[in-house]
């Protein structure tokens, strides 16, 4: 997988009854997190997790990770940069998340190697700062003259006032303020769960540097800065006010407010529509963290209707959301089913939004989307053999998963997945008014000064949980979630338990006391919101999805489907909890399914179009020929790119006069042919091969001209009538124009404005006759 993100230049999630109507006062008691150190988790799927998790941190070098710090400072290297991300302009952000991950994982297990590497990183970037004199430690780069040069310059042109923004593009510098917000994020969690006092010390130097630049500009010019994805420096700015008390963070918090997205939230409308999905989410954690710290009601109002908006309305039922890491039209999912969908740092995003919504109120139904979208997508995204992580969680048909290099990719999802897979304990318990709730039913123990507990279960694979007290809290609440039916709770083999709103409560409770519940674990389907016979499958809190065989061996194209009458289909058991198949109704065949999250070497099938009997008859000629068609189209392909798309153009060397502008339609993005030209590489295979170009649908009586490698392969009109989605050309390539190479460059060029939209170019193998 090359990368896939950004450059350098519901689904319907069915959870019930939502929270709390965005604006509602809270009617419930608030809640608190118990520590990361006193809870241990015990044998299952996420200890097992974080022990793989654990094996891939020590595997890193942290003085590789700090490489481009130690050359920016001028001082000597102690080792050579790491592939991918790293070897590129955003070096620097695992950097951070490394030092988040080694901290958590600490305070998670009690392994003191990981607080002693939290230690190396906090006095390394101390003397990064010293050596620098002004608080700066950072690891991104840039180009200037043709040379790459320490991303520092970046923020002196920022200091001066010379500003050039765009969605991933800070002064020619691939998110730097993105990246420094990662090194930040890290001090203040070495700080937090190491105990590494110098932590904070760290952190200030940094948000000092920056500060004194953001504070030498208007308003005006620190907004438009925050065009460019900044990460969670809201969040930042706002939690060193909490540590220091010093009011100069709050007003820099508030300073660093996106107003074009935080506004239209918090006036109540949904404009998420072409955003890049993962940019905007820790702006709203920002807005969480704000709200907190000042009991302003605006900042919950836009938190909590964007929560909401997400959640309701631009969510996969395994939780994720976005597609090629963009929002679409609200409750408009099915027609965006792909290889791309559900960026892995989204949900991780979300479920901490989520654990700030839930401390509000203590409100149960929070956890229902919590536990969906980490189950589903969270335990999904590493391999548990490797500790690798994937980008994306594809969601269709016959599509796997594609897990990192352990150095040489480094991506923003391998980022926030070091950290997920380092915290599976964070949120089982919680301090609710005066009882201790239990939200997750994940083994584990908690050895708190007020509580001490022993819960053994084998959720999600099993539908039992046992709790022995040996120090009983005052209170204990025990959270039913909203896909369970009805649960049995005895202590001691007694029938126990008051229902409160969405917990089973126990007061009296006494040390030796053993707490059996039973999760019963029913079956049910959701639909896509917008088309009612796209459809999953859920038992108890886990997707089910088709087998359809491993990874490694090709996929036969024929999206699977049902036939059968009933809106709400019935699966056949095969064998045990969450094992079933879909029996006789299934086409063109019989498919077992089993847990999704699981399935991490296979392709998959997540949703299944169902067919009414009277119409498959009329529907399954035309349902396998498209699917053989969309099958063979991706047997061909040897190279895709999307136009518009930070980081597939940066894959493909993408360049142009100046003069083409990225556009957006929504969530699709495309490139305009104006005067001037845009070009980038693609590769090409022996035999004869075409370009493949999708144009927008409507667009007619243009005129540019295509060249490979220099040569004109055509002259192009678009003459004739369009159509209202898109323009699909196929240009057969000259063998002249292929032989002997590994790729070629297409050069869309013009002599006068077109405003032409190309959405994507493929190479393609043609049909043998």
């Amino acid at each position: 997988m090359g990368w896939t993100r950004r450059g350098t230049l519901g689904a319907g999630i069915a959870l019930g009854t939502l929270p709390v109507a965005w604006g509602a006062p809270a009617a419930s008691p608030g809640a608190t997190p118990f520590p990361l150190s006193q809870i241990r988790l015990k044998p299952s799927i996420f200890l097992t997790s974080v022990q793989a998790n654990q094996r891939y941190l020590l595997s890193l070098d942290a003085d590789r990770l700090l490489h481009n710090f130690y050359a920016g400072a001028g001082m000597p290297t102690k080792g050579d940069v790491y592939g991918g991300w790293e070897s590129r302009g955003i070096a620097g952000h695992s950097l951070g998340h490394y030092l988040s991950a080694v901290s958590l994982i600490h305070a998670q297990t009690g392994d003191p190697q990981f607080r002693d590497r939290a230690i190396y990183i906090v006095d390394q970037l101390k003397a990064i700062q010293t050596k620098q004199g002004d608080g700066y430690a950072g690891g991104t780069t840039v180009e200037r003259d043709g040379k790459t040069v320490d991303g520092k310059v970046v923020y002196e042109e920022l200091r001066k006032g010379e500003i050039r923004s765009t969605g991933f593009s800070l002064n020619d510098g691939w998110v730097p303020l993105y990246t420094y917000h990662k090194v930040v994020a890290g001090a203040l969690d070495a700080h937090q769960h190491a105990g590494v006092k110098d932590g904070l010390a760290v952190a200030v130097g940094l948000g000092d540097f920056l500060g004194k630049i953001l504070e030498g500009l208007s308003d005006t010019q620190v907004q438009d800065i925050l065009r460019t994805e900044h990460g969670g420096l809201t969040e930042s700015f706002a939690e060193l006010y909490k540590r220091t008390g010093n009011r100069r963070w709050l007003i820099l918090a508030e300073r660093m407010r996106h107003h074009a997205i935080v506004d239209p939230l918090q006036a109540g409308r949904d404009e998420l529509a072409g955003k890049h999905a993962n940019t905007q989410i820790p702006k709203i954690v920002g807005e969480a963290r704000l709200h907190e710290l000042t009991g302003n009601a605006d900042r919950a109002k836009v938190v909590q209707f964007f929560w909401t908006t997400v959640t309701r309305d631009h969510s996969y039922v395994i939780g994720g959301n976005s597609d090629h890491e963009h929002f679409g039209l609200p409750r408009q999912l099915a027609q965006r089913l792909d290889q791309q969908t559900c960026e892995a740092c989204n949900s991780y995003n979300m479920l901490r939004l989520t654990r700030h919504l839930y401390s509000w109120n203590g409100d149960a139904s929070y956890f229902d989307f919590y536990e969906r979208s980490h189950l589903n997508h969270i335990m999904s995204q590493q391999d548990p053999r490797t500790g690798m992580f994937t980008y994306f969680t594809a969601l269709a048909p016959g599509m796997g998963r594609v897990h990192s290099n352990p150095t040489e990719d480094f991506w923003c999802c391998v980022g926030s997945g070091m950290e997920s897979h380092s915290k599976h304990g964070e949120s089982v318990y919680w301090k609710r008014g005066d009882a201790v709730a239990i939200n997750l039913y994940y083994a584990s123990m908690l050895d708190a000064p007020d509580a001490r507990l022993d819960m053994d279960t084998e959720f999600p694979l099993g539908d039992t949980v046992s709790i022995t007290v040996t120090k009983p809290p005052k209170k204990l609440a025990l959270r039913v979630p909203g896909w369970c039916g009805t649960p049995l709770l005895q202590v001691n083999g007694k029938t126990a338990g008051v229902r409160d709103g969405g917990y089973l409560m126990l007061a009296g409770l006494k040390a030796g006391d053993r707490i059996e519940l039973s999760l019963p674990m029913p079956v049910r389907v959701e639909a896509m919101p917008d088309d009612a016979k796209l459809i999953a499958f859920l038992s108890g809190p886990l997707v089910l999805a088709g087998d359809m065989g491993a990874n490694d061996r090709p996929w036969e194209g024929l999206d699977p489907a049902l036939v059968t009458d009933q809106a709400q289909p019935a699966l056949v058991t095969a064998g045990g909890l969450h094992q079933y198949r879909l029996g006789e109704q299934g086409k063109p065949r019989d498919l077992t399914l089993r847990p999704f999250f699981a399935q991490h070497q296979n392709r998959t099938a997540v949703y299944f179009r169902r067919f009414d009997t009277a119409e498959w008859p009329i529907q399954q000629a035309a349902w396998t020929r498209a699917a053989r068609e969309r099958a063979d189209l991706t047997e061909r392909t040897i190279d895709l790119i999307r136009l518009g798309e930070q980081q597939p153009e940066v894959d493909h060397a993408f360049a142009d006069s100046g003069q083409s502008a990225a556009v957006s339609h929504v969530a699709d993005r495309s490139r305009n042919v104006n005067a001037g030209f845009f070009e980038f590489d693609l590769a090409v295979a022996p035999g004869p091969l075409a370009l493949q170009v999708a144009y927008g649908g409507g667009q007619r009586d243009k005129d540019f001209r295509i060249m490979i490698d220099g040569k004109q392969l055509v002259r192009e009109r678009l003459s004739g009538e369009g159509t209202s989605t898109r323009n699909v050309q196929t240009y057969t390539l000259p063998m002249e124009m292929t032989r002997g190479k590994s790729k070629i460059r297409v050069r869309f060029e013009s002599d006068a404005w077109q405003g032409v939209e190309v959405y994507t170019a493929r190479t393609m193998r043609l049909k043998s006759v």
